[in-house]
């Protein structure tokens, strides 16, 4: 998913116009247009400044990591493990027709969730 698209959708999940957002960072809505529409990219102390607003990492609007945060308690095992599931690159296919990013990436958010939960769970029967 690229930058553009994760702001667009953090940006509709708080119910926010573009205008609402530019507003709050102090810059132009055109600016902030741009990099919805990935024709342009923030400098990296309003990429900081972006990861703040929306309360998530500058790693994730670059796309290196889920939305949904690592639990305290998962070992660097644990992460490599989920790494690892993350990074094959199969085709989702929903009914035989494949997905969207958009689509893809919240199956990911969802499954990134059971895969912590289900560690944990394993981890307290032991």
């Amino acid at each position: 998913m690229s930058m553009g698209s994760m702001l667009i959708r953090l940006r509709e999940e708080k119910g926010l116009t573009q205008a609402d957002v530019a507003a709050k960072l102090g810059i132009k809505r055109a600016r902030y247009n741009a990099w919805e529409h990935d024709i342009a990219k923030p400098r990296v102390a309003m990429l900081n400044q972006l990861a703040n607003f929306y309360g998530v990492n500058p790693d994730f609007l670059l796309g290196f990591e889920s939305h949904t945060p690592l639990p305290e308690w998962a070992t660097a095992k644990d992460k490599r493990d989920f790494k690892k599931m993350l990074e094959e690159d199969e085709v989702v296919m929903f009914d035989g027709v494949p997905i969207s990013d958009v689509g893809k990436q919240r199956v990911m958010d969802v499954l990134t969730g059971l895969f912590w939960e289900a560690k944990q769970m394993n981890k307290r029967k032991k």
